[in-house]
């Protein structure tokens, strides 16, 4: 896995928030059984970042703590066979062969405040939207309750495997 970190906004926290990224993307990848070689973005930013993204991509003009795009059009989540076809030529970054498998843009501010309005550290809170939107990018929804279900499960999964708790 190729891990690109853009921090916009010079976050700071006291954890290495670039290898908890990678961590939890790993564990999401392995639990998911995913065998492909892919390429993930992360952009660190904040409100005014976040909202200037999800008004111009998702036409809501609001801040937001997450959000995640995935490259690759899922029939099934978490199935990767769809990334073998022929239609997805496009996925493949011509200089390295792995696949672009999406981008996540984490609202620094966002993960501060859940982190103390939910009670739990910092590192549970942007570890928590690291996974959640892995599953995403692994084609997860939570639009309907038993999709919502699926997912809060797994990445409850991901983070009690790492050891990261709401303590």
């Amino acid at each position: 896995m190729t891990f690109y970190v853009e921090n916009e906004v010079d976050a700071k926290f006291d954890f290495d928030f670039e290898k908890l990224a990678r961590t939890v993307a790993e564990a999401v990848l392995k639990e998911e059984n995913c065998t492909h070689e892919v390429e993930i973005n992360l952009v660190i930013t904040d409100n005014d970042g976040i909202q200037e993204i999800n008004s111009q991509f998702r036409q809501i003009d609001k801040p937001t703590d997450v959000l995640s795009f995935p490259n690759v059009s899922y029939e099934t989540a978490g199935d990767f066979s769809v990334i073998d076809g022929e239609q997805n030529i496009d996925l493949l970054n011509p200089d390295t062969g792995n696949i672009m498998f999406g981008d996540i843009v984490v609202n620094e501010a966002r993960v501060r405040s859940q982190a103390l309005d939910y009670g739990h550290s910092e590192k549970r809170e942007f570890a928590f939207l690291i996974a959640h939107s892995m599953l995403h990018l692994c084609g997860y929804d939570h639009m309907e309750e038993d999709e919502a279900a699926v997912m809060e499960a797994k990445q409850n999964e991901v983070l009690d495997s790492l050891g990261i708790t709401r303590d």
